[in-house]
């Protein structure tokens, strides 16, 4: 019956899919957001005025997601999670674990995405996930324990992430900072105003603080 509805309320015009999605789940969506046809049922979803999630999105089984003012999601990505509170052994040691994308304002991921959500996966203000078919990947198998487990994503501020990269939990991305096409982000880096690149990614030269990027004052770009 749940299943029906969902699809009931996602052929619905938008005007009205907005208030069933208040209405029924206890979605808070600004008059200004929009989704297009997507398949987007967090358990709890914010979206403050024009944050967008354009068509063919799939987000499932994760607590929540939250995008402020003028965040955006492109097409065809697939973000999934673990959420809390399920009667499963996987995770149970993490009790401060919370599966959620959290996208601050004019942060944007484009498109063919695959975001795990499984920890905390945030995307700083002004930040990009760029190009095509990027993984975040917050969770693994833990050899050593024999379980799974897994660990937060942190992209910076105005940073930029380029093409078919893959980042994995507990790795950071500084603010005003790159990682470079095809990466693999696997630390924690502090350092801002870095290129970052390869296989592991690793700091590869120092980046300009007066680049137009690193100084906009709207998400879009020309």
């Amino acid at each position: 019956m749940r299943l029906a509805l969902k699809c009931v309320i996602v052929l619905m015009p938008w005007f009205l899919r907005r208030r069933m999605l208040q209405w029924v789940f206890g979605y808070k969506i600004h008059p200004l957001a929009r989704i297009r046809a997507s398949w987007v049922f967090p358990r709890y979803l914010e979206m403050s005025a024009h944050a967008r999630i354009g068509p063919f999105n799939v987000a499932i089984h994760l607590d929540r997601i939250v995008m402020d003012e003028n965040a955006t999601i492109g097409r065809g990505n697939w973000i999934t999670g673990f959420p809390t509170g399920t009667d499963s052994r996987h995770f149970s040691h993490q009790n401060e674990r919370v599966s959620e994308l959290v996208m601050e304002r004019d942060s944007a991921v484009t498109k063919n995405h695959h975001l795990d959500c499984t920890s905390r996966v945030r995307i700083g203000k002004f930040a990009t996930v760029a190009g095509y078919q990027s993984q975040f990947l917050t969770h693994s198998v833990d050899l050593a324990g024999g379980r799974q487990s897994s660990a937060p994503i942190e992209i910076g501020d105005y940073t930029f992430v380029g093409t078919n990269v893959v980042v994995l939990g507990g790795a950071a991305l500084p603010a005003y900072s790159v990682l470079g096409a095809s990466s693999l982000l696997n630390k924690n880096y502090t350092t801002e105003l870095v290129l970052y690149g390869g296989v592991p990614a690793k700091p590869i030269q120092t980046l300009d603080n007066e680049m137009k990027y690193f100084n906009r004052t709207q998400g879009f770009i020309d």
